[in-house]
């Protein structure tokens, strides 16, 4: 799983960090969701953010993986509306639209401008990475003005319209 932190000022964007939170070595599902969940209120903790921006889940083949990737970005939103912090969603398309102009791009295209917009030395090879980069530069040209109602809002402006749906 691929984060990324930009500091934003105005229009004017810095890469504070970005990288993969490495899953392989831990067994099960339930071991991989915890991980996530502390390396995401680390990050969180570390750079005291005022949003969080994720890639919206995106219908797949395999149904296994799908599932397995909400349980996921559940787990990194819980981490986020636990501290209070904004959620917004964007679909792949979205991004790779705000990012490269393509809507289509390749992960390499998308790794390709990131190294450009960011005057990195050397083309980025964590792909996952670069990905979640480039939600967070995505989120910055939008100014989060995505979230709003509907499908792509996020879990705290659903809370918000829908109490009655909490089990207490």
């Amino acid at each position: 799983m691929g984060y990324g932190v930009i500091l934003t000022e105005g229009k004017k964007y810095k890469l504070l960090q970005y990288g993969v939170i490495h899953l392989k070595k831990y067994e099960t599902h339930e071991l991989k969701l915890k991980k996530i969940f502390e390396r995401i209120t680390a990050i969180l903790e570390e750079f005291m953010p005022d949003s969080v921006a994720l890639e919206a889940p995106f219908f797949g083949v395999n149904v296994q993986s799908m599932l397995k990737l909400g349980r996921a970005q559940g787990v990194a939103m819980a981490a986020a509306l636990v501290r209070d912090i904004p959620i917004t969603e964007y679909s792949p398309k979205k991004v790779k639209q705000s990012v490269t102009g393509n809507g289509n791009a390749s992960k390499e295209q998308v790794a390709a401008m990131l190294q450009t917009l960011f005057s990195l030395t050397e083309l980025p090879k964590m792909l996952d990475a670069t990905d979640a980069l480039a939600v967070a530069l995505c989120h910055h040209f939008h100014e989060g003005r995505i979230q709003t109602k509907g499908r792509n809002a996020g879990w705290k402006s659903f809370i918000e319209e829908n109490p009655d749906r909490l089990k207490k």
